[in-house]
C-alpha cells in the first residue's frame, strides 16, 4: 500500500477521539498542539485528559461509542483496547473522513508518522505500519542532529524570506539569495549564539547583490 505524505491543517476542526487511555492521551496532546477541536468519547479516561476536559481544552463526553459519535468530524481516532468498538468505528465512518484505528492500519485511511519538532521545523517518519519502533529509532537519531538551534534558524530564514520579498523584484536574484542562507556560515553563526553578527551579514549580502 502506498501511501502520499501531507502536513494537514486541523485549526478549528473537529476531530473525535475514542478511548481515554495512554495511547488516546498522545494523539489527543498532538491534536490539540495543531489546534483542533477535539471531542473524546469515552467511559473512563485518564488523569490528564480529565483535566484538559475540566480546563475547556477539549470536550469529554462520558459513554460508550456509538456510531452517531462521529457522524460530523473531519478527523477520527479510534484508540481503545477493545477491537469491537475500534472496528465499530471503522464501520461508522463515511468514505470522506479522516479515520485511524490505532490497532488495525488497513482500516485506516492514515496513520501518524512519528514525528520531531522544532518550532517551525517538522520532520516526520514513516515505515508504512511495518516497525513503529525503528520508526522512532530513526526519529531520535534525526533529533540529536536537528536540535533547538534549528527552531532559532528557521525562524531567521522565514524573516529573511519576508525581506527579500519585499526588496527583491526579480525571481533569480530571490532564489539566489535565499540559497546562499543556507550555506554552513548561518547556521553556524546561529548555534554559536552570534545573532547580531548573523543578521548583519545577511544585510550585507543584501545590500551587496541588490545594490542598495
Amino acid at each position: 500500500m502506498n501511501e502520499y505524505p501531507v502536513m494537514i491543517r486541523l485549526k478549528g476542526k473537529k476531530i473525535t477521539v475514542i478511548g481515554g487511555g495512554k495511547v488516546a492521551e498522545r494523539k489527543i496532546l498532538s491534536l490539540l498542539q495543531a489546534e483542533g477541536v477535539v471531542e473524546v468519547i469515552s467511559p473512563s479516561v485518564t488523569e490528564k485528559i480529565q483535566t484538559l476536559a475540566q480546563t475547556a481544552q477539549l470536550k469529554w463526553v462520558k459513554k460508550e461509542f456509538e456510531h452517531y459519535d462521529v457522524k460530523s468530524s473531519f478527523l477520527v481516532i479510534a484508540a481503545t483496547n477493545r477491537r469491537e468498538i475500534n472496528q465499530q468505528v471503522a464501520e461508522a465512518v463515511n468514505e470522506y473522513q479522516l479515520v485511524n484505528i490505532v490497532d488495525n492500519p488497513e482500516k485506516s485511511n492514515f496513520i501518524v508518522p512519528s514525528s520531531h519538532q522544532q518550532g517551525k521545523l517538522t520532520i516526520a517518519v514513516s515505515t508504512s505500519g511495518s516497525s513503529p519502533s525503528l520508526a522512532k529509532k530513526i526519529k531520535n537519531e534525526l533529533a540529536q542532529q536537528f536540535d533547538e538551534t534549528y527552531a532559532e534558524y528557521l525562524d531567521f530564514l522565514h524573516n529573511c524570506r519576508d525581506v527579500v520579498k519585499l526588496r527583491v523584484e526579480k525571481p533569480e536574484i530571490r532564489r539566489q539569495l535565499l540559497k546562499l542562507l543556507l550555506e554552513d556560515e548561518f547556521l553556524a553563526l546561529t548555534k554559536n549564539g552570534q545573532l547580531t553578527e548573523r543578521n548583519q551579514r545577511f544585510l550585507s549580502l543584501l545590500e551587496d547583490i541588490t545594490g542598495r
